[in-house]
């Protein structure tokens, strides 16, 4: 299988496309796993390669002992892509996928998509707002809009399994200092570990949401933000939220907490 947009058609015009693409020179990002990432640039734009190698049967195995779906190819975020802008989710625009081979452990794939611009991650944009806070209006309006994507993806039964701030991406081509609270647009990216499920499972749900709790917990939130984050996820009042769903929120904090420790090997300061 083999899709190119308009914009690439005229980058690979002769001999094996699929190779030349699984060829490709850039700036390397990452290489781990079989599996990198790299920018290149063609007639003026610029474009982010992800090519998968193979994971290999060993990987594989490991995977399965350990009860975890290993992901085979670029498949996943392609599909993923598409799911998302279905669900009016932002993310970042496909520009070519492929994928050669039957055997699971020798899929050979790559998912290629167009670089974002003026955008910055939550985590770069949220960095400083321990010494200078952000105005109400601003990080009320990104915390409910965080968590809006949170529950539209939950309820649609999708997992993201890398959910952190890192992977939310706020345009700033208005500028930092004149981003209007009710024009915030976000992105989220990283795909390639999302997972479609008939039915979300709920330890999955908490492993979302308690990742994105690690990742706030530097940034200077309240007890208040995260009780807005929490009423805005569910879509419900407050008091029957943490009522009928205490179990739950008691997860999501436990392993948020425990996460930042096995990172930081320390205790986090928690808003009181």
């Amino acid at each position: 299988m083999l899709e190119l947009s308009e914009s690439l058609m005229d980058k690979w015009t002769y001999g094996d496309v699929f190779k030349q693409v699984l060829s490709l020179k850039g700036k390397l990002y990452r290489f781990k796993d079989n599996r990198k990432t790299l920018l290149f640039s063609h007639n003026g734009d610029n474009y982010f390669a992800k090519i998968h190698l193979g994971v290999g049967w060993k990987k594989i195995i490991k995977y399965l002992f350990q009860l975890k779906f290993p992901v085979l190819s670029a498949k996943n975020e392609w599909l993923a892509v598409q799911h998302l802008e279905r669900m009016g989710i932002n993310t970042t625009p496909i520009a070519g996928y492929g994928r050669k081979g039957i055997n699971p452990a020798k899929i050979r794939s790559f998912i290629i998509t167009k670089e974002l611009n003026d955008i910055e991650s939550l985590e770069d944009f949220s960095f400083y707002w321990n010494d200078m806070p952000p105005e109400y209006t601003l990080k009320k309006a990104l915390i409910i809009k965080v968590a809006e994507i949170a529950r539209i993806i939950h309820e649609n039964n999708i997992s993201h399994r890398d959910f952190y701030i890192c992977h939310f991406l706020i345009d700033i081509s208005a500028g930092i200092k004149h981003i209007k609270p009710k024009e915030i647009k976000l992105y989220l990216i990283d795909l390639h570990r999302v997972q479609v499920h008939r039915r979300l499972p709920k330890r999955l749900q908490i492993k979302d949401i308690a990742g994105l709790y690690f990742s706030c917990m530097d940034i200077g939130l309240t007890k208040r933000d995260l009780f807005r984050f929490v009423r805005a996820y569910k879509n419900k009042p407050l008091k029957t939220v943490l009522f009928d769903e205490k179990n739950f929120w008691e997860k999501v904090n436990h392993r948020g907490i425990a996460l930042y420790e096995k990172t930081f090997e320390k205790i986090p300061s928690l808003p009181v």
